[in-house]
This record gives C-alpha cells, structure tokens and sequence, in this order.
C-alpha cells in the first residue's frame, strides 16, 4: 500500500467516523475534513465525478457550519419555557437521557416540588434543561443538561443571561454545582468561586 493508499482510505474513514458523531457541529466538522481529503485523493487518480461531489458536499458542510456558529449565541435561535418540577414532559426528557445526565451530574436524583425548571428549546426540540433550587434570592444550580446533539452549543447561557426568567423570579446570583462534569461557565460570564462558578445577575 503506498501513501496514495493511504490517503484514500484514511479519507474514506474519516467519513465514516463523521456519520457516527451524535453532535451536530462536530458531524459537520469532521465531515468537511473528510470531503476535502477525499477531493485530494481523487483529484491525484483523476477521478472527477468524486472531485466535484466532495466539492460540493464541503460546501454544504460550510454553509450548515457557519450557520451553527451563528446560532450558538443567537436569542432567536432558542427559547426558554419555565415548567414545573412535576411536569409530565420534563419527567420524560429527564428518563430519556437519565443515563447520560448521571455521567455530566452525578449528584442529581430527580427535581424538588420547591425548585424551579426550565427547558430549553430549538423549535420543536428539546435541547437541554435546568433545574435551580432558591436560595434566598440566589439560583443553586441543581441540574443543566444539554442533549448530545447540542453538546457543542451552550444552550443554558439563555437561562442564565438572556431569557430574563431568574431576574423575573427575583434571583441575583447563579451558584453553579461543583460536581458538575465538563462545566462550560467560565464561557458565558461566570466567574470561578473555588470548585463552583457564580454568575451576577
């Protein structure tokens, strides 16, 4: 096998890896990479057919990843609904993805009649949920979950900061769990407090 080979099969591969990837972002990512070493590869045996698809495979990657790039901080783009900790829907997307809540939050068991949810929305989709717990007029954060399809987006940021909700609610500070798995606060405003982040509202 030469370096040719090489190439080709490393491309093709990388494809294949792509259509594994539950994230959004990181399928288009990997995918793009994927296209233009295929249209290398192609290129050098003169196989135009693969060229110009792989061409233009790239360049919908690129318009769906400049898209998700706009959206990541974009109010329009999410919405924000206030439910009750009982609320039938919020009790389903919290089985669903109780696994995977365990692993990013080890220490949530399920959501208090006394603490506040909300989850988070991307049309009709579900991407993410936050619980708090009231401290005074201070936001514990209880539960903030994101669905592996939106892992590489920051959907709480508009709990937090945009969608008004916990100002509404008569909250001044957001105190973040410390136990929290791959926390991403320190992207969003918030400041280190010793193994937890805290956030003025």
């Amino acid at each position: 096998m030469d370096w040719l080979d090489i190439v080709g099969w490393a491309g093709s591969a990388l494809l294949v890896f792509s259509l594994l990837q539950a994230r959004v972002l990181r399928f288009r990512v990997l995918n793009t990479i994927a296209c233009c070493v295929l249209v290398f590869f192609n290129a050098l045996i003169g196989v135009w057919p693969m060229v110009a698809m792989n061409i233009v495979l790239a360049a919908i990657n690129l318009w769906f990843i400049a898209q998700l790039q706009r959206q990541r901080h974009d109010e329009a783009a999410f919405d924000v609904l206030r439910v009750g900790t009982g609320d039938d829907y919020l009790r389903h997307v919290l089985t669903m993805h109780g696994e995977d809540i365990r692993q990013h939050q080890p220490d949530f068991t399920a959501p208090q009649p006394d603490e506040g949810a909300f989850i988070v929305m991307k049309g009709d989709e579900t991407v993410g949920v936050v619980v708090v717990h009231r401290d005074g007029d201070v936001a514990r954060v209880v539960l903030d979950y994101v669905t592996p399809k939106y892992r590489d987006f920051t959907p709480g940021e508009f709990v937090w900061r945009r969608s008004g909700l916990l100002n509404g609610l008569g909250f001044t500070r957001v105190e973040t769990s410390p136990t929290m798995v791959g926390a991403y606060y320190d992207k969003v405003g918030f400041r280190s407090s010793g193994s937890a982040y805290v956030l003025d509202l």
